[in-house]
Order: structure tokens, then C-alpha cells, then sequence
């Protein structure tokens, strides 16, 4: 089979998977499944025992700091009285219940359930900062009778090794299997779940990436999509999996796009919706945390110069949204020669000269480059970072 025919076909297929051979509808339909992955809900409640570490799980997932706007309250007392719903800050769609403490001694288990709705989430994360108790247990099986998925997650794990780091033969490996062996033993009735090891203060450590894994196996595929988005980029095992997600956005912004060798457009002098491909890189920017947020958080937590984190994002496309995005003058990166609007004119003037599946392909190829030129770019963030292990 030709090069020539591949494309023919998995331009087909893309029409066909969408349910339809008339490019019209294909091309709506696409802009409506793009639209719908990046607006599904996905609802995670964290409970489990008073002072566990359910505020600072929350604000982390979240990529806040605890002394952030919009943060979770922390604090050594009982924070959280009623349910409290906080969305994340870039992805909307994704929401984060800080759900009252279950260690409370004046707890009411048929009140807590009443109060909580355990039906309305997607997924429940149990959290403790010591070893699950029976409050923990009930309530794992009080969302299992609702058909809901639940997941143990140990807290403070970075605590803990500090505290036992100064002794003689200390070995972290097994102080992490002594924890994870404890925790299990008091949860082996529901049938030895397993339980994440976290630290909410470094999630480049430990089983947060495992629990993310877990997380989104379980889920379905559009509230994958949310998942993995949402989620900081803390290691290049999390920025691969983003990777594999943008990705697969791809074929979908192709057809979106609304080429002109699909759909005519008269004097239309590039075959492209700028619009919905613009979108599209903007959306990788955030997602991959080349943000200037993003930026500023991992150079606040990893204690290195944001200055030295921006001088590493180099290709010319990840620089044109930096400057696109950019509402200020800015002397930390320099202003990129071209526009991204002009980048975009120079990449897809040839495709005028293409028919639908050539240019279908040749759009699918430039944002795979584009999308690797940004991969690239954070891979060597993550490395001024000191996070490239």
C-alpha cells in the first residue's frame, strides 16, 4: 500500500468514525466531540480522618500552594465543616470535593452519608496520614454498595522518611514497604486494595504518577481526557502520559479545523481554521504547564530561577503562544521573529494545493511536530529543574 492510499484511509476511517461520509456534518461532529472532551465533569471527592492531609491532597492535584487564591484551607484543626466543592484552575470541568472529616468524635456515620451524596462523584480517594481506621473501611464499603470506585492514599509519606532518615542503616525502600504492609493490614476485609504512598508536597515522588495510572484505567475514555489534563506535570513519566492524550486530539483539531479541501471557502488564502488549530496549540501550552503560572509554581517548589526555566523553551511555535498569551513586555523571553498566526500561514500555504486526505495529513503531521517541538521544550523545563530523573 502507498503512502498516498494510507492517507486516503485513515482519512476515511476518521470520517467514519465520527459516523458520517458527508465532510459537513464530519467536520461538525468533530468540533462537537472536541468540544464535549474538553467539557465533560469529572467529579473526585476526597475524604477520610480529620488532619489527614485532604486540603494539601487537594490544593496539589489542583497545582496550587497551600497559600494560594483559591486554595484549599490547611491547618492542624478540622478545616472543612461542610461539603466544598473547588475546581481546578485551568480545567473547569474538573472538580475536587474536600469532603468533611470522617475523625471527628462526635462523627455520625448515617449523617455524613445523607450529607455527602456519595452517588453524585466519580471516584472517591480515602486519605490518612497514619494507618486506616474503621471509619475508613465503612465508608469504602458504603461507596462500593453505590457502585463507585474508591482508592487508599497514605499522606505525609515525605514526613515520615524525615523522621527516620537520621538512623543507623536507614534503607527508604523498606521504611515505604513497612507503611504500605501496615496500611494494607487494616484494610485487607475489603480485599487487600491496594494503597498509594504520597507525599502532597512532592509529586514527582513516590506512587502519586501509579495512583494517576490507576485513576485513569478506571475511568472512561472522555473523563480520561480530564483526568490526565488536569493533572501537574511533576515528572517526565506525567509529561509522557500528557503526550499521549494531546495526541489524540490530533485527527480530531484536523478535521475541526475545517480544511478547505473539504469544505471551499472562497478567498480564503490558507486551508486551515486558524481559529480551532490556534485553540488547539494554546491548549497543549497549558496542559504540558508551559504556562507562565505553571512556571512560576515549579520554580517556587523546586527553588530554581524562573528566568532559567523560560530559557529553555526554544521552538518557535512554543514561544509564539508565550508571546501570544503575553499581556505585558516581558524580559525574561525573547519576542519570537514571527506571530504564531504568521507560523501557521507559512506551515499550511501548501495545503491549498492539496485534496482532502493530503491535507488532512499534512495538518495531522504539523501539529504532531508541533506538539513534540513543545514535548521537547518541557522535557528541558523539567531538566532545569532539577526533575529529569
Amino acid at each position: 500500500m502507498t503512502e498516498d492510499s494510507s492517507a486516503d484511509l485513515y482519512f476515511s476511517g476518521a470520517l467514519e468514525r465520527l459516523g458520517e461520509c458527508d465532510p459537513n456534518v464530519a467536520v461538525a461532529k468533530a468540533k462537537e466531540k472536541l468540544d464535549s472532551l474538553d467539557s465533560v465533569t469529572l467529579n473526585i471527592a476526597v475524604t477520610g480522618e480529620t488532619g489527614a492531609g485532604k486540603s494539601a491532597f487537594i490544593n496539589a492535584f489542583r497545582g496550587l500552594n497551600d497559600d494560594d487564591d483559591n486554595s484549599a484551607p490547611t491547618g492542624i484543626t478540622e478545616t472543612t465543616k461542610q461539603v466544598t466543592m473547588y475546581t481546578h484552575p485551568s480545567k473547569s470541568n474538573v472538580r475536587l470535593w474536600d469532603l468533611p472529616g470522617t475523625g471527628m468524635p462526635n462523627f455520625k456515620a448515617n449523617k455524613f452519608l445523607k450529607e455527602v451524596k456519595l452517588e453524585t462523584y466519580d471516584l472517591f480517594i480515602i486519605i490518612s496520614s497514619e494507618r486506616f481506621k474503621e471509619n475508613d473501611v465503612f465508608l469504602a464499603k458504603e461507596i462500593e454498595k453505590k457502585q463507585k470506585r474508591f482508592y487508599f492514599v497514605r499522606t505525609k509519606i515525605d514526613n515520615d522518611i524525615r523522621s527516620v532518615a537520621k538512623k543507623r542503616n536507614f534503607d527508604e525502600q523498606k521504611v515505604l514497604c513497612t507503611i504500605r504492609e501496615d496500611c494494607q493490614r487494616n484494610v485487607k476485609e475489603l480485599g487487600n486494595p491496594k494503597v498509594f504512598l504520597i507525599s502532597s508536597y512532592d509529586l514527582g515522588k513516590y506512587d502519586f504518577q501509579d495512583l494517576v495510572d490507576t485513576l485513569e484505567s478506571d475511568l472512561p475514555e472522555n473523563k480520561r481526557f480530564a483526568l490526565v489534563q488536569s493533572v501537574p506535570v511533576s515528572s517526565l513519566a506525567m509529561l509522557e502520559k500528557k503526550k499521549e492524550v494531546m495526541e489524540k486530539f490530533i485527527w480530531l483539531a484536523a478535521l475541526a479545523s475545517g480544511l478547505v479541501a473539504i469544505i471551499p471557502v472562497p478567498l480564503l488564502p490558507v486551508v486551515i481554521d486558524k481559529m480551532v488549530l490556534t485553540a488547539y496549540l494554546v491548549h497543549c501550552h497549558y496542559v504540558l504547564g508551559l504556562n507562565e503560572k505553571s512556571l512560576i509554581k515549579l520554580s517556587e517548589r523546586m527553588n530554581k530561577p524562573l528566568s532559567q526555566l523560560k530559557s529553555a523553551i526554544k521552538s518557535p511555535l512554543a514561544l509564539a503562544v508565550v508571546d501570544k498569551l503575553t499581556i505585558r513586555p516581558r524580559t525574561s523571553v525573547a519576542k519570537p521573529v514571527k506571530s504564531l498566526e504568521d507560523l501557521l500561514d507559512a506551515k499550511f500555504l501548501a495545503t491549498s494545493f492539496m485534496n482532502a486526505s493530503e491535507a488532512f495529513k499534512f495538518t495531522c503531521t504539523v501539529l504532531r511536530g508541533a506538539l513534540n517541538d513543545m514535548i521537547n521544550d518541557m522535557r528541558q523545563v523539567l531538566q532545569a529543574a532539577g526533575l529529569n530523573e
